[in-house]
C-alpha cells in the first residue's frame, strides 16, 4: 500500500479568493507551491488534491470551466517538474448535506479505494480547520496546516479546541521540507 500527500487546493497551492476562483485567469500559484509539489514527487510521494468546490453547486461555474482551471494547475506544476496524480472534489454547497464535503472524509476514502493508499502513512496539507478535521476523520498519519490562505486563523481555532495540527508551516514549501525530513524519507 502506498503513502501519499493529500493537498487542499485554494490557499495551499494557489491564492484563495473570497470571490472564489471562477476562471483560469483568476488562478495564481502561491510562490514556491509548484516547486514544493515537485520536491514531494522527487521523494517518492504521489500528490492527490482533495478540494471543496461549491462554485459548481452555486452555479458560478460549469464543470468544464473548473476543468480548465485544473488544467492550468496541472500545466504549471508540470513546468516545475511536479505532478498531481488525481483530484477528488466535492461540488456541493455547505448546506447540501452530502457525504463528500470536508471535513467529512469521503473524498479521502474514495482516493484510498482507487489507489490502495495506506492512510496511516499518508499526510494531509491544508489551510483550514475542515482540512485538518478531514485528515483526522479519515485516519491520516499526519495533518499539516500552512499559514497561507486561512491557516493563521485556523491554527488559532484548532489550538483553542485542543486539536493543533501535527505541524504548522509557513507555506507549502516549508511543509514539503518538513515532510521530506521525517523518518523514513532519505535525501534523493
Amino acid at each position: 500500500m502506498a503513502a501519499v500527500v493529500f493537498l487542499d487546493r485554494d490557499g495551499v497551492i494557489n491564492q484563495d479568493s473570497p470571490e472564489y476562483i471562477k476562471h483560469p485567469s483568476e488562478f495564481h500559484f502561491i510562490p514556491g507551491s509548484r516547486r514544493a509539489i515537485a520536491r514531494l514527487n522527487r521523494y517518492g510521494f504521489d500528490i492527490i488534491v482533495i478540494t471543496n468546490q461549491s462554485i459548481i453547486g452555486r452555479n458560478m461555474v460549469t464543470r468544464q470551466t473548473l476543468d480548465l482551471i485544473f488544467d492550468k494547475m496541472h500545466q504549471g506544476i508540470a513546468a516545475a517538474g511536479g505532478r498531481i496524480l488525481d483530484i477528488f472534489l466535492c461540488p456541493h454547497t455547505p448546506d447540501a448535506g452530502c457525504d463528500c464535503r470536508k471535513p467529512k472524509p469521503e473524498l479521502i476514502y474514495q482516493a484510498k479505494a482507487r489507489y490502495d493508499i495506506d492512510l496511516s502513512r499518508s499526510l494531509f496539507v491544508g489551510d483550514s480547520v475542515k482540512d485538518i478535521q478531514a485528515a483526522r476523520n479519515a485516519g491520516c498519519g499526519k495533518a499539516v496546516l500552512v499559514a497561507t490562505g486561512n491557516g493563521k486563523q485556523a491554527f488559532e481555532k484548532l489550538t483553542d479546541q485542543g486539536e493543533p495540527p501535527d505541524y504548522f508551516a509557513e507555506n507549502l514549501m516549508a511543509a514539503a521540507h518538513w515532510i521530506t525530513h521525517q523518518p523514513g524519507h532519505s535525501v534523493p
